[in-house]
């Protein structure tokens, strides 16, 4: 990692204690974020995405989740996983930003949109009553919200869903945070206001030049947003890349099985393709790679040792034996 990241994670690994044994939901994820840079992190449900976006904002303990030892988390070289809750407070909202799966629960339903902006911004910007009132009505015009004097006043539920996630965005972004997290900002509303949400974000980077982490399960939301691309599966990053090169030329047979998944207008099918098996159950120590009892390109070695993170010629990080002598070959160079 060098020095220009803004966002450097290194050996993160966040483990939940539940009656059925420890979960480890993220374990040993390591990836950085450049200023302006759009980092998609995708892979299923349960595969450790959202777990990872609340570790860094040191939210998880709400969740009965525990960051261990040995995780770092640093934003411009500063670890936040140190900082008290106090400090860590003025982080939040202030130099990370949040956009929440479903924003009618991201919004307090009794307080208007006005107040919930207006306190926002008081407590990060430093500003009167007045003013941050006026800067809210503003950050709502330029998400593109029609009347916004009249729907401040408004409660969320006089809202419709593509509006109330227009107001989280505007929320997370009135106090020009230096990394915005959406985590499946489109999942709750229809292909139209998704893709007016894409372009809302795409538009707001370009003006506030915001780095973004987008987490999703959607691999078309990547290839239209992201810049670089880090794949999760059982808690494990098992292959980083450019879009480019995750698109073009998948190394992981788990990257491959989810491009495969993709319905595709240029090819007819009578039925989609789904990889076979399900999810290791991770209360149960899992020996050699988390993959290999869903893999159809599993060796010997598979079965023995973890994979380690293998750097390639072209600049991808794959997690998988398949790769091992083109690493060597690498180094060797």
């Amino acid at each position: 990692m060098t020095e220009t990241n803004l966002l450097e994670v290194s050996h993160l690994r966040t483990y939940f204690t539940t009656k059925d044994g420890t979960v480890p939901a993220v374990d040993d994820v390591s990836f950085s974020v450049k200023p302006g840079e759009v980092l998609g992190i995708v892979g299923e449900s349960g595969c450790g995405k959202s777990v990872t976006s609340l570790s860094i904002l040191k939210l998880i303990e709400k969740y009965n989740g525990k960051v261990m030892e040995g995780s770092s988390v640093r934003l411009e070289g500063r670890e936040l996983l140190t900082l008290p809750e106090n400090e860590m407070c003025n982080v939040r909202g202030r130099e990370i930003a949040m956009i929440f799966q479903d924003p009618m629960t991201s919004l307090n339903p009794v307080f208007t949109i006005e107040r919930q902006m207006v306190e926002t911004i008081m407590r990060h910007r430093k500003e009167t009553r007045r003013q941050a009132r006026a800067h809210a009505v503003e950050w709502l015009r330029r998400v593109g919200i029609p009347e916004p004097e009249k729907r401040i006043k408004e409660y969320p539920h006089q809202l419709s869903g593509g509006m109330r996630q227009r107001v989280i965005i505007a929320i997370a972004l009135s106090c020009d945070p230096k990394l915005l997290i959406a985590d499946e900002p489109t999942t709750a509303l229809d292909v139209t206001i998704q893709a007016q949400i894409l372009d809302l974000l795409r538009n707001l980077k370009k003006e506030v030049n915001a780095a973004i982490i987008l987490i999703t399960h959607d691999m078309g939301v990547v290839a239209d947003m992201a810049d670089n691309i880090m794949v999760m599966y059982a808690g494990h990053a098992v292959e980083y890349g450019t879009k480019r090169q995750i698109f073009k030329q998948p190394l992981h047979p788990y990257t491959r099985g989810l491009l495969a998944s993709i319905p595709r207008m240029d090819k007819h099918s009578d039925r989609l393709f789904s990889i076979e098996g399900s999810v290791p159950n991770l209360t149960k120590p899992i020996q050699g790679c988390v993959f290999r009892e869903r893999c159809t390109c599993a060796v010997e070695k598979c079965a023995q040792c973890r994979p380690p993170e293998f750097n390639l010629p072209d600049g991808n990080v794959v997690s998988c034996w398949l790769y091992e002598k083109d690493a060597e070959e690498k180094n060797d160079g």
